[in-house]
């Protein structure tokens, strides 16, 4: 048996078709610079909380944008994964990224300075 449960699987077909989706279908500016990170999806399919993230930092203007183009990529993912209950959208901006890349400069700014302490010595 597999260690992944079906909402699982459900959750990562979701996020690779929404992936393509937004590369390919959607041509809302707002929506172009957005990664698709994660999806979970309720237990008895009815909601699906999409986590995105945009490179420049302007999330508000993305969820607007993704959440004007819902209905579309509901019945875009409906036709393709053939899903008895399709869930409805929910976006969600992942901030995850932006904390990584934060605590990732905080750590090399730490190092550095502890380097020039460690030569003054």
């Amino acid at each position: 048996m597999s260690g992944f449960s079906r909402t699982d699987r459900v959750g990562q077909q979701i996020r690779r078709e929404l992936a393509e989706l937004v590369r390919l279908e959607i041509n809302d500016p707002r929506v172009k610079l957005v990664t698709i990170t994660d999806v979970e999806v309720a237990n008895d399919f009815s909601h699906a909380k999409i986590f995105f993230t945009r490179l420049d930092g302007q999330q508000a203007e993305a969820q607007r944008g993704l959440e004007r183009a819902a209905g579309f990529l509901r019945s875009k993912l409906a036709r393709s994964l053939k899903l008895r209950v399709m869930p409805q959208l929910h976006f969600v901006y992942d901030a995850s990224v932006e904390r990584g890349s934060r605590l990732s400069q905080l750590i090399d700014q730490a190092v550095a300075q502890d380097r020039q302490d460690g030569g003054e010595s």
